[in-house]
Formats: C-alpha cells, structure tokens, sequence
C-alpha cells in the first residue's frame, strides 16, 4: 500500500516554529548576564549540603524539578524530586533539617509552595528558589533568589509555559554542573553511577570483564605442547599466559604462534611452552578504560591483552569479545 503524500509544512507554520526557537534560545542568553554572587551563594549552600538536595515545584515547572533533580543525582550530588502537594499533604517527613531545598515556580506565588515555605522553614531546611518574580512571596522568603524571568512565552498566546520552563532547566543545569566541578566529579564517577548506560559502558575499567581465576589460562613454561593446546582449548581465548612458580608473566603462546612453528622437519609436539611462546608481550593494567583497551587491539590487530599489576604478576585477560559482548560500542 503505497503511503500517502506527506503534506508540505505551511510557511507560517515553519514561521513559528522558528519563533520559539529563538525565542527559548534568548530566554537562555538572557540568564547569562544575571549570574551574579547570588548564584554563587546557591551553589555554596548545595555544595555545604550535609543532607540531600530536595527539589520541589508544581506542573510544568514539576515535570523540570524532576530533571534538575535527575541531573543532580547522575553527577554526584544526593538529590530526588518532591511534589509539593504531596509533602503538604504527608510526605513532610522527606525532608530533613540538613537538606537544601530548591523550588522552581515561575509565578513565585504557587500556593502549595508558599504553603510548603513554612514547613521548610520548621524544619530548618535552606531554600533556594528559581523564580521569574524575584520579588514574588517566594523570591522573598528564599535564602538565596535566582532570577529566571523571560519576556516573553514561545507560546504564540503567551501562556503556555515554554520559555520560562526552557529557562528555569538551563539554570538547574548550571548549577548542576558547576557543582559536578566544583566537587571534582570525574570520568569515573559517572561511569559508577551508569552502569547500565552507554556512557558508562564505554568508561568501564578493563577490570570489570576481564577473565580472571579460574577462567583465565595459564602454564608454566616447561608445559609440553599438548597441555598448552589442552588450556588454550579449555579457556577458549586462542591463547594461554604463561607464568613462573611467582605468578609473573614471562610470555603468551597463541593460535598464531602455533601455526608458525609448525614445521614439517620438526615434531611440533615435543615443544614445550617457553619454545614456541612470545616473550614480553603487550601488557595492559586492571584500571585502564576498556575503551583504551580497545584502541590498542584495533591498533596491535591482536585479539588479547594480558592484565598485570605493577610487580608483572598476570592478574587477568582481556579478549576482543568481551568487549563486543558489553554492546558498548
């Protein structure tokens, strides 16, 4: 069944949309000039935060609450989302006297968050409140205001909430990531807190899928060649380690070393393992990204990395595989 013709988007209709665009773009470029010490007062209470960092808001400004909260949570800080309905109606006990809340509310003067300030207040927690009303009822009761007022909505009747939320978001991610910096979030730290993701995939430690114990092969170098075949065979990695009486890795024998000392003048079999092994072979460290891993096998066209510790001892194997198998690339 052939699909029917998709209709050309009207003129005016692309008019708009380029409309809000620019529209939610100044909303953003019109916070810039405002960051004053008053964000950096926020960004010393979050960072003090002895306890979780409580953000709260109602409707659309909720639904943003819940992503500056995720954003929060995803770069090292202890954070989760509170309706304010909710809390006032029992979910109080949340909130603790050492947490920092901050509200989002662009009116400054949503009822159930003016409603919630007092309780706050019992409770001795600080308040950091995103308003466009600096001078609103929230905006004055805060411990610290930051002003996310926009000129105008992208929403062609000027209500709908759109660059007002679009301005509230970026404010909650600058502070979110000046204080991943400021708290000296790494790399590695975001790969702990998304194991499931493709970011933290990618930022896994080679340690983390390498074959170790039992599962990686190994023999000492006198080993004769059918005990050789035997563990490469059992361990299935096309390769063995071979080690001395300590542990320390002296070479790796491979399919590819068997096949270049088959010789027909020689009976491949009455080798040992220290005959026909590769001496010094590339070695990596438990702790290197798998990505870097990676690099090196692409780059080596090898298929195996041996893993050892700072004395030479071999702690593990990495194979192509196992990166393949992690769907992280």
């Amino acid at each position: 069944m052939t699909a029917a013709p998709r209709p050309s988007m009207d003129s005016a209709e692309l008019a708009l949309a380029r409309k809000v665009l620019r529209t939610e773009a100044s909303a953003i470029l019109g916070l810039v000039d405002r960051l004053d010490d008053r964000f950096s007062r926020a960004l010393d209470l979050l960072y003090a935060c002895p306890g979780r960092v409580v953000v709260t808001g109602m409707g659309k400004s909720g639904i943003i609450c819940r992503k500056i909260a995720a954003t929060l949570s995803s770069t090292g800080t202890s954070a989760f989302f509170l309706h304010p309905a909710e809390a006032i109606h029992g979910d109080l006990g949340a909130l603790r006297k050492d947490d920092v809340v901050v509200a989002v509310s662009h009116s400054g003067e949503t009822a159930e968050l003016l409603r919630l300030v007092e309780a706050i207040r019992r409770i001795g927690a600080c308040l950091i409140v995103l308003t466009g009303a600096p001078g609103s009822g929230l905006g004055q009761v805060a411990d610290v205001t930051l002003d996310c007022g926009v000129t105008e909505e992208a929403c062609p009747m000027n209500l709908v909430p759109t660059a007002s939320t679009t301005a509230a978001l970026a404010m909650g991610d600058a502070l979110a990531m000046t204080l991943a910096v400021r708290r000296g979030f790494r790399e590695e730290d975001f790969a702990h807190l998304h194991p499931g993701g493709k970011i933290g995939k990618r930022l896994m430690r080679v340690e983390q899928i390498m074959h170790r114990g039992d599962q990686m092969p190994t023999v000492r170098p006198q080993a004769p060649m059918p005990a050789v075949i035997r563990e490469m065979s059992a361990k299935r990695l096309g390769m063995t380690c071979v080690i001395d009486e300590a542990g320390r890795l002296l070479g790796i024998v491979t399919d590819g070393d068997l096949r270049r000392h088959l010789d027909p003048s020689t009976d491949l079999m009455t080798r040992t393992a220290r005959d026909v092994m590769t001496a010094n072979p590339i070695t990596i460290a438990r702790f290197m990204l798998a990505v870097e891993a990676l690099k090196i096998l692409e780059d080596r066209k090898i298929t195996s990395l041996v893993v050892v510790d700072g004395r030479g001892i071999a702690e593990g194997v990495l194979h192509l595989h196992d990166l393949w198998r992690t769907q992280m690339f």
